[in-house]
Order: C-alpha cells, then structure tokens, then sequence
C-alpha cells in the first residue's frame, strides 16, 4: 500500500523508531481516502453498493486515523521535524526575509500540515453533523502550494509546545497570498508580564502598558519609542505614523473645503440618525476611528496588520475589536449586514484595477441596503483619478458627500479624493 523508501526503522533508546517518510505517505494516503470520499458524497448515484461502499471507506478512514494516531510517537526526529524553528533572523525591515515563491516543488513535506488538511471525520462515523456534513475539510490559502517550504517552516514545531515566535512570517505569507494559514497545535508566545487591561471608561484614550505587549519582533522595543521625535524614521512603519499617539488631535478638521479632504464624524453621522450603529473600518489603524465612534454607540471592527509595529495589540488593549486580516481576503461578514465601511490611508494609488473592483464588490456584499461607503482620502496622481473614479461609479451608490482637493505634502501633481456614497435599494 506505502511506496518503497530508502529510509530504514531502527532501535533509538529501546524503542522502534521509524522513518518520517512513512509519516508523509500515510499522511498523503489519509488525505486520498478524504477526496474519494468527497467525491462519494458528490455522486449522484443512490445504489445500494455505492453506499455500502461509502460506508466501509468511512470505516477505513477512521481506522487509518487511528493508525496514524498510534504511530505519531515512534517517528525519528533527527531530520528536524517537529522540533521547534530556530528562527534567529530580524524580520522588522521590509526588505529582510522575502517569501519565496514560485521556485517551490508545490509539495508540503510537514508531516503535521498532512495531518492538519486530512479530512476530519464526525465521532459517529457516517452521521451528519449540525453543519450538514459527515466530515470537515480544513483549509489553507490556494497560494500555499507555491511557497510550500514557508509553510513547512511555520508548520515545524513541536505539538502541545511552545510556538515559535513567529507571527511576523506568518504574516509575509499572509501578504503573499497563502491566507488562511493551517492551524497549529503549539501555544503561542505571550508578554511574560502581562498585566490586567485598564476599564473601557479610560482604555481608549489611553498609552498602553509596555509589558502588555510582546515587542521582540519590531524595532520599538517600547512604546515611547512609536510616539517619540527622536525616532522619526527609524521606527520600522511609516503608514500611519502618528496612529500611535492615541489623542483626537487628527480628527480636528480644518473647516476649510478647498483645503480639506475630510469629513467629521459627525457630520456623516448625521446623514442616517440612529441608523448607524455597527461597522468596519479597512485601514492601518490603532482604533482611533472606532474609539470615535465607540463614544457615539457605533461599534466598529478595526482591520487591519501589523506594518512594523503593534497596530492590532494597540486597538485591543484600547478595548476594541481588531481584525487581522490581508487584503487579499473575503471579508469575514455575512451579506447585508454592516451600516458602515469606512477606510483610509488604504486605498490609494498603488492598487490595480482588478484588485480594486474585487475589494469594492465585496465591501458591497457585507454592506446592507442604504448602508454607507466612507472613502477618506483616497489619493493619485491626477492623471489617474479619473480611471479610479469610474471604477467607484460602477457601483452605481449615491453621492451624500464628495470632495476633491489638492495632496500638498508633496511636491508631485497628487490628488485627495473623500466621499460618503449610500448603496441602493436592490443592489
């Protein structure tokens, strides 16, 4: 049933050691018996023998889990797997560490991912669940098979242990497009002197406690350090470089229209009268939008990722929902549910068309009916904005507020462009 391999068994300590490309091949069978049953449960063919098939195959999947269980003990380890990553390198700069893709064999050798994207069977073996189904498929970004090695690194660890700390490659991938990442069964590093969390009355305008967050992987190393002149540049972001300084100073708008690309908060709030009352802001962000709108009943989820310092630690430790989150992912939201979309210092001039359009399609799905599109400070070169601008007017949303002026912080020909668009009945 196994392929013929050149790795041996042996004797280690008194006890049968066996080689880990026996792992991978009852791994990669586990994962073939899970499509054969997929595609069982597809057919539509309703034969008696096909479905007493079915339910051996069900009976031999569990078996071979079992198998695979009894055997996870007896691996060599001096191959490296499983042991915890021994990962040294500095990962706070944006050149450093750049995921490989495309160069890869599309062949995952972690003997744990095997085991993660192995169909998970119900405890009644051929009883549906609540959900509908007799098992569950876990999943991982499409992209993962091009940076196979990446995920295999995070994916070397030791089970019940320690993690690695990590979360900064896992990250990179994320960018890259293998977003979701498999699930791991290691815990992950904590500050080692966290403290309790200050009450929501004084959280949100609030420096959080330096021990509350775990700085290893980021050039501050305190959170003077985010918020001081002294280390302007040398920080490790630069998108949204004064969201650390947790104060109302940036939502002071100049009253000035020709000036001004911004709206009050409001003033937008001020179009839907108590309508408004759950969201999403999309930006590099600490919360300070949803810390805003938090003192006016609007409860905001804040998504954002960690450019090169602690955004999402930041907007929890102010009370506050973070959702960690690329942009290369479906909005987690059901249908028609949000009153508001609200980003900024996001969407500019660097994003393609086509990602455009699928970004803008599904901040429409999760919008409800009348629900409004909050674009702050969207900014181009002037010669582009009208490509961009068409491809907000495909969603055919009403103008409530709209707004076109000069970006004078730089000496290039840039534009700003703000908007406060409702979707339509029906769309």
């Amino acid at each position: 049933m196994f392929r013929t391999t050149t790795s041996k068994a042996g004797i280690s300590q008194g006890r049968f050691v066996l080689p880990h490309s026996l792992r991978n091949q009852v791994s990669d069978l586990q994962t073939k018996v899970g499509i054969l049953l997929e595609q069982l449960r597809g057919s539509s063919a309703e034969s008696k023998a096909v479905a007493s098939f079915s339910d051996q195959l069900l009976h031999i999947a569990l078996s071979l889990d079992k198998f695979a269980e009894s055997l996870s003990g007896s691996y060599d380890n001096s191959s490296g797997m499983n042991e915890v990553s021994a990962v040294d390198e500095n990962f706070s700069d944006h050149e450093e560490s750049k995921i490989e893709q495309g160069s890869d064999t599309h062949r995952f050798n972690s003997g744990e991912l095997h085991k993660y994207t192995a169909l998970k069977l119900n405890r009644l073996i051929g009883k549906k669940n609540f959900l509908g189904v007799e098992a569950i498929s876990p999943s991982v970004g499409l992209t993962c098979a091009s940076m196979a090695s990446n995920v295999d690194r995070f994916m070397d660890y030791k089970i019940y242990r320690m993690c690695s700390d990590d979360w900064d490659i896992a990250q990179k991938v994320m960018i890259s497009g293998c977003d979701p990442l498999p699930r791991r069964r290691c815990f992950s590093k904590t500050p080692p002197r966290f403290s309790k969390p200050l009450p929501i009355n004084s959280s949100l305008w609030s420096q959080p406690t330096d021990t509350n967050i775990l700085w290893s992987r980021y050039k501050c190393k305190d959170y003077s350090c985010l918020v001081s002149n002294e280390t302007l540049g040398k920080r490790g972001f630069f998108k949204c470089s004064n969201c650390f300084d947790l104060s109302k100073r940036g939502w002071e708008i100049l009253t000035n229209e020709s000036t001004s690309a911004e709206f009050t908060i409001d003033k937008v709030l001020r179009l839907k009268p108590v309508e408004i009352r759950i969201g999403l802001d999309f930006s590099p962000t600490t919360g300070t939008f949803a810390a805003l709108m938090k003192e006016r009943n609007v409860t905001i989820a804040s998504a954002t990722l960690n450019l090169g310092a602690p955004f999402n630690e930041v907007i929890a430790l102010r009370g506050l929902l973070p959702l960690y989150l690329s942009i290369g992912s479906r909005l987690p939201f059901f249908d028609n549910t949000l009153d508001i979309i609200h980003s900024t210092l996001f969407l500019d001039g660097w994003i393609g068309l086509d990602l455009l359009q699928f970004v803008l399609f599904d901040w429409d799905r999760v919008l409800r009916p009348r629900g409004l599109l909050w674009v702050d400070r969207f900014f181009c070169k002037r010669d582009d904005l009208k490509i961009y601008l068409d491809e907000f007017s495909r969603l055919h949303y009403k103008k409530l507020l709209w707004r076109i002026v000069p970006k004078t912080d730089r000496l290039e020909d840039e534009l700003y462009f703000s908007a406060v668009l409702e979707k339509p009945l029906g769309s």
